[in-house]
């Protein structure tokens, strides 16, 4: 397996379990969902969610997902996982409770 991460709301993750599919909050602005590999994904959470609550992390097997998923570079020469459309919940494995520290920083939760 090899697994991806995908920072959201905890109430985002709710609704696509009922809904049966996660589109995240890019999917119809970029055309696709923001990934992090388990090294990137700390930084990613830093630098784009610190102090926020309410957070989980989806942990997803690369293997299940049934839209493409390309690795892309962005701004600093760093490649991403995108998935391109609707996630299929089936391929997500585990959900972490993602909080940030006292000091407002994430650190890598156990699990991963």
């Amino acid at each position: 397996m090899n697994p991806i991460l995908h920072i959201t709301q905890h109430e985002q993750w709710e609704q696509a379990k009922f809904v049966g599919t996660y589109r995240g909050d890019t999917l119809e602005l970029e055309g696709f969902i923001h990934c992090s590999t388990p090294t990137q994904v700390i930084k990613v959470a830093n630098d784009l969610f610190p102090k926020q609550k309410g957070l989980i992390l989806l942990c997803i097997d690369s293997e299940k997902v049934q839209p493409d998923i390309r690795y892309e570079g962005v701004e600093g020469g760093e490649i991403f996982p995108h998935i391109y459309g609707a996630l299929n919940i089936d391929a997500v494995f585990k959900v972490i409770d993602f909080e940030p520290g006292e000091d407002g920083l994430f650190t890598l939760p156990e699990e991963i």
